[in-house]
């Protein structure tokens, strides 16, 4: 499986912000290279890579974004990573080549290298190969997911794994399915299983005035995060308006245009939730 070299030849891998807009760079690919590219992962499809992150795990990152996320959660900032053939079709061995143009200043600056979406997970194979791929350059891996497929990862995917930032977005099955659509069954047991094999997490967490802030959700997942043995840290993600822009060129019915983002006040009563049960907060 190669590149389709013939579709956005000027569209770069690297973007300047995960933020910037991107549809239909996959549009022309046939769909049996879909089917073939999620069963083998030789191909992926790619929103972008950003570099010098500081917020997607330790040190200084690079990530790469990936498109495809069967959740609809009525905060993303990135709705245009939905859609899987929103993104580039890419070569895992394309993605990693990137990759390695910065493994040597990524070791330096005690950094490396974040998986996230759109769900990562809903392309396992490519992930599972591209994370293999930044662990035998010997730089840190991460995947941002919502957990949801974890079951697709194998032990032996998980061991090209060494931190897993997973996002729980609410409590209670009623008012998961009314954030994201979905239930939040799976992501708690991807969770247990990840307690079970000691591998180490950072819950994230987004605070939305309204809807996310609700002392039961905070001190639901914060009894969860602490009982599972293996949480490092709880980032409490202040709701903004940044993807805003997206639905609106997307025509998507946006229904949190109104909130304001949460008082810094309020993210560290948040905080605090989750240092009451000995857990770390920022």
């Amino acid at each position: 499986m190669s590149d389709h070299p013939a579709l956005h030849q000027d569209t770069p891998l690297e973007a300047a912000s995960p933020f910037e807009l991107r549809v239909d760079l996959g549009k022309g690919v046939p769909e049996t290279d879909v089917r073939s590219a999620l069963a083998t992962g030789d191909m992926g499809f790619m929103h972008s890579f950003t570099t010098g992150s500081a917020v997607d795990g330790p040190g200084v990152r690079v990530v790469a974004w990936t498109t495809g996320c069967m959740w609809r959660c009525r905060y993303c900032h990135n709705p245009d990573t939905w859609t899987l053939g929103n993104g580039l079709p890419v070569a895992v061995t394309r993605a990693a080549e990137e990759l390695a143009k910065y493994r040597h200043g990524l070791k330096i600056m005690a950094g490396g290298f974040t998986l996230s979406g759109g769900e990562p997970l809903m392309q396992h194979r490519f992930a599972a190969k591209l994370l293999a791929a930044s662990k035998a350059m010997g730089v840190h891996t991460a995947v941002e997911t919502n957990g949801y497929y974890g079951d697709r990862l194998t032990d032996a995917d998980l061991e090209s794994l060494d931190l897993v930032l997973l996002g729980i977005k609410s409590w209670g099955v009623e008012r998961h399915k009314a954030l994201t659509g979905m239930d939040p069954g799976p992501t708690l047991e991807f969770a247990r299983r990840l307690a079970a094999l000691g591998k180490p997490v950072w819950i994230r967490f987004v605070l939305v005035p309204g809807l996310t802030d609700d002392p039961a959700i905070l001190t639901g997942i914060a009894e969860f995060a602490a009982g599972l043995g293996n949480v490092q840290r709880v980032e409490v993600l202040p709701f903004h308006q940044l993807g805003k822009f997206k639905w609106e060129r997307l025509g998507l019915d946006y229904t949190l245009r109104d909130v304001q983002p949460p008082s810094a006040e309020a993210a560290e009563q948040a905080c605090e939730v989750f240092r009451k049960v000995g857990l770390k907060a920022y």
